[in-house]
Formats: structure tokens, C-alpha cells, sequence
């Protein structure tokens, strides 16, 4: 696992460091050591932290005048117990909002594993976005599943079309815009 880095090629566009809007400004990374880790496996110290012990994240790309995050993950998904959406939508979702992020593009595909619970925070989040969105992209098929099993596609937009395989070869508005008209074509007119 301390080889599954966060996608790097879009510092040049974004560092969640160096945003003072961001949750993660001013955070110093010392890439010499791995100190976090999931269940004994060390992860890459470019991982961010965000209250639980078993999900991390990296924020890709935040764009304010257009009301986007792209957020990655690695880890295990654990709401029975870990309690992990209420520790991402207190300390990182709600942040973004209060900065006007509506619309969150989250990256799943080192998601290793979903423990799910009730609906109430995803709920919370879905109702707090207004007319932004928040969608799944390159969730693995059974952490999808899993999402279904507990009603969670009924708040967060996944499968389909928005598994992009080949996000990284694209520029961050770039993806953004592509993920943008697919949410669109699935609202209702």
C-alpha cells in the first residue's frame, strides 16, 4: 500500500497545502517517512488525514469560482464503525462549503472495502449542496454494490458513464467539465 500514491500530476494546478481556503493549509509533508498507516500497512505520506484510521484522502483540485473539489481516497470505508462520512463531511466537506464548493468528484477506485450504516450524514450532505451534486468515479464494482445496498446512490451520483478510467490523462477543468455533463444528462429536465 505505501506505493498507491495520491495522483500528483496536478500540483502544478492545485495544492491543498498552499490554499488558505483548504482544510490542509499549511500542512508539511516529509516524504522520507511513512508514518500513517491502514490496519499495519504503511501508506504514502502524501495521504491526508481526516479523523479516520482507515480512509485518507488527497484533494486533487478545488476550483471556488466554479464550485468543484475533486477529492481521492485510499482505504477501507468504514461508517459501522468508524463513523468515516461523518468524519469526511465535518472535516473536509463542510470547510469546502462554507467556500462555496457545491459539487464533489470523489475518487474511489483504492477504496479496498465499504461498511455501511445508516443514511443520515450523506443525507445531510445531499441536502446541504443545494443545486450541486456529488458524484462517484472509478468506484470499484462491489464498493458500489455496497453503496447501493444502503440507499447511498440515492444521494451520490455513481457507475455508468462516471466510470472514467482514463481521469489522469486529463487537465483538472477539463475532468470536472467532463464529469459535469454527465451529472447533467442524468438530472431530469
Amino acid at each position: 500500500m505505501h506505493e498507491i500514491e495520491p495522483y500528483y500530476n496536478w500540483l502544478k494546478y492545485y495544492d491543498p497545502a498552499t490554499d488558505d481556503r483548504s482544510p490542509f493549509f499549511g500542512k508539511e509533508y516529509n516524504y522520507d517517512v511513512y508514518s500513517e498507516n491502514i490496519y499495519g500497512y504503511y501508506i504514502d505520506p502524501a495521504w491526508d488525514y481526516m479523523g479516520s484510521e482507515t480512509l485518507y484522502v488527497k484533494i486533487l483540485s478545488t476550483d471556488y469560482d466554479a464550485g468543484y473539489s475533486v477529492i481521492e481516497f485510499i482505504g477501507e470505508w468504514n461508517d459501522a464503525i468508524n463513523n468515516d462520512v461523518m468524519n469526511l463531511k465535518r472535516n473536509v466537506i463542510e470547510p469546502l462549503m462554507k467556500e462555496g464548493v457545491n459539487k464533489f468528484v470523489l475518487i474511489g477506485e483504492n477504496i479496498l472495502n465499504f461498511h455501511g450504516s445508516d443514511d443520515c450524514y450523506y443525507e445531510e450532505w445531499f441536502d446541504e449542496v443545494g443545486d450541486g451534486w456529488i458524484a462517484a468515479v472509478s468506484f470499484p464494482d462491489f464498493v458500489q454494490e455496497e453503496f447501493k445496498r444502503y440507499h447511498l446512490d440515492q444521494y451520490i451520483n455513481m457507475g455508468g458513464t462516471l466510470q472514467i478510467d482514463r481521469w489522469r490523462t486529463m487537465q483538472p477543468h477539463t475532468f470536472y467539465d467532463i464529469v459535469e455533463k454527465m451529472i447533467q444528462r442524468r438530472l431530469p429536465q
